[in-house]
């Protein structure tokens, strides 16, 4: 049985208010202080660690927002919102993780990280193994459901993360990672924190060419209201069955001929359904269509009391013409031709607050494809980035 335990957060008085500061104690159950645990804003630079009696300090800018993270190896990772905490003084209890039980159904092996070690990199590094590394690979665990097809992935460690391309050391803490090879779909969530290791010319140029058009970009101009001074284009698109694809019918045929081979171990597939196999693994199960462009943002935007939310029926096609820079002595140029890059994101008719450095809230549901979905970590920018840092 799996056992719930609430992590605990105890406002303190604090009369004396100091502009944009957090500040506080870390203890555990028994009210022992806590070294040495990471603080940090998820997603950027800004961070700190508890010292010697547990206590700590974190100054935060005018531009940071999301939530502020406290992570321990050994405890369970805590996060709250920064605007929950702001100029508070807190007392923070984080509960070791060995008190929480866990049931086993598919067992994590060593068989199954070496069949998916790749296909993870892949998916959440990206293709740029020599300058993108994880440095200690080896702490991941992988457990692979074949009746079901799908894939869990999980860190017991903070993940260290060296991106040589864009001058940082991430460390990542991956909360899931979830692969469905049936619906093609792969999923993942966790919080990081980057340390800045190089800041060359060079390297601000491949930041540079890293944020501009990317979804961050993208977020940032619907919280500023900027979508056509950016120059994104973004058009109303919808699903229309795929007339190749497999009917329910078919598929249904199919999963129940695999469980049944699976079972008496039939050697020799019907050619029916070998038919619907290979339909299946060519085709997907839908096309997409175009049927409104440059739409206005109020079609997808909605601003409240301060507040911007993001959210669609449909799906969005996003385009941008994308002017690469280059380096020419100490300025950086856009190139004359650009790239049309185009994304689709699909809201699934959530609602997301979007934030005024580019993020929304659970980003895990919001669904991508195209450009966007390869902003994975070799593409990565923490949020406090600026164009040109």
């Amino acid at each position: 049985m799996k056992k719930t335990l609430l992590l605990f957060l105890v406002l303190l008085p604090f009369y004396m208010t100091i502009a944009q500061v957090i500040k506080g104690t870390v203890v555990n159950d028994a009210e022992q202080k806590i070294v040495n645990v990471a603080i940090y804003i998820d997603g950027t630079k800004t961070g700190t660690s508890s010292k010697e009696d547990g206590s700590f300090s974190l100054h935060i800018s005018s531009n940071n927002s999301g939530n502020i993270v406290f992570q321990k190896e050994g405890y369970e990772t805590y996060s709250t919102p920064v605007s929950a905490v702001l100029n508070k003084t807190l007392k923070v209890i984080l509960l070791k993780s060995n008190d929480i039980e866990e049931v086993r159904i598919i067992p994590y092996t060593e068989e199954a990280y070496k069949n998916f070690i790749n296909y993870f990199l892949d998916n959440f590094i990206g293709h740029d193994r020599e300058n993108v590394r994880i440095k200690n690979q080896r702490t991941l665990k992988f457990a692979f459901d074949k009746k079901n097809q799908t894939l869990k992935v999980k860190a017991p460690k903070t993940l260290i993360i060296e991106n040589k391309i864009l001058g940082y050391q991430i460390e990542y803490n991956l909360i899931n990672f979830a692969a469905d090879f049936n619906e093609k779909m792969v999923n993942y969530v966790g919080t990081s924190f980057f340390r800045e290791t190089k800041n060359s010319d060079k390297i601000k140029l491949n930041r540079m060419n890293a944020y501009d058009g990317n979804m961050l970009h993208f977020f940032r101009s619907i919280y500023q209201n900027t979508i056509s001074e950016d120059q994104f284009i973004v058009n109303h698109v919808v699903k229309v069955p795929n007339p190749k694809y497999p009917n329910s019918e078919e598929l249904e045929a199919l999963k129940n001929f695999k469980e049944m081979a699976r079972i008496s171990r039939v050697a020799s597939v019907p050619d029916d359904i070998l038919n619907i196999s290979q339909r299946k693994n060519a085709n997907k199960p839908y096309a997409l269509a175009i049927t409104k462009t440059l739409i206005p943002d109020a079609d997808y935007v909605k601003r409240e009391d301060g507040k911007v939310w993001f959210s669609f029926k449909d799906m969005l096609q996003v385009n941008y013409k994308k002017y690469y820079y280059e380096l020419k002595g100490k300025q950086f140029i856009k190139t004359k031709e650009p790239v049309i890059i185009s994304s689709f994101l699909h809201p699934e008719g959530e609602t997301f607050e979007v934030s005024k450095d580019g993020n929304i809230t659970t980003p895990d549901l919001l669904i991508t494809e195209g450009d966007f979905s390869k902003n994975k970590i070799e593409n990565m920018l923490p949020l406090d980035y600026q164009l040109g840092d």
